[in-house]
């Protein structure tokens, strides 16, 4: 276990994109993702985000990517998307050497705060793949509760990924913000 870190959190730029698509993919995919607990590489192959994607989550209104610095490393990102009196939360990762440190928690409560103060949002919503039992646990520590509400893996569309299973969909898991 890594020793908890203070980062700095800042709103991603367009010069950061790179850097974001890395970091994601690192995160979720292939063999270095497997140094995390975080990884989905024996659910799905191939790509978790791409420059594309970023730069339309960058520049759509009521949208931000926040990111996590310690020193220069970047080693923690998230996206928020406001909808109404909700945010939704995706786009999470964390260095995977540095998982498991507490930075996931931080990166986290910076973008519940984010939301709140800048949307003056009520809950957080995420979806995650069902399988995803740790993940899932660590979200319901983190105040997250499972809904039951289901939607389709998008299967075909290789901008989510090539899955490796035929049983992937996303429960939407949500978290009351009001103080």
């Amino acid at each position: 276990m890594n020793t908890v870190i203070t980062p700095a959190f800042r709103k991603a730029v367009e010069t950061d994109i790179d850097a974001i698509v890395a970091l994601v993919q690192s995160a979720y995919r292939g063999d270095a993702s497997r140094q995390g607990w975080t990884t989905e590489a024996d659910l799905l192959d191939g790509q978790r985000t791409d420059p594309a994607d970023v730069a339309q989550v960058l520049a759509a209104p009521d949208s931000a990517v926040l990111l996590a610095y310690v020193d220069d490393a970047l080693l923690a990102c998230c996206h928020v998307e406001r909808h109404g009196e909700a945010a939704y939360f995706g786009m999470f990762a964390v260095h995977p050497p540095r998982q498991g440190s507490g930075l996931g928690r931080l990166m986290l409560e910076a973008a519940e705060r984010y939301a709140q103060q800048t949307w003056q949002c009520r809950a957080m919503h995420m979806k995650v793949i069902d399988v995803r039992h740790d993940l899932i646990a660590w979200y319901e520590r983190r105040g997250y509760r499972r809904t039951g509400e289901y939607s389709a893996f998008p299967y075909g569309d290789e901008r989510f990924g090539i899955p490796r299973r035929d049983d992937l969909k996303f429960e939407l898991m949500v978290k009351d913000l009001a103080c």
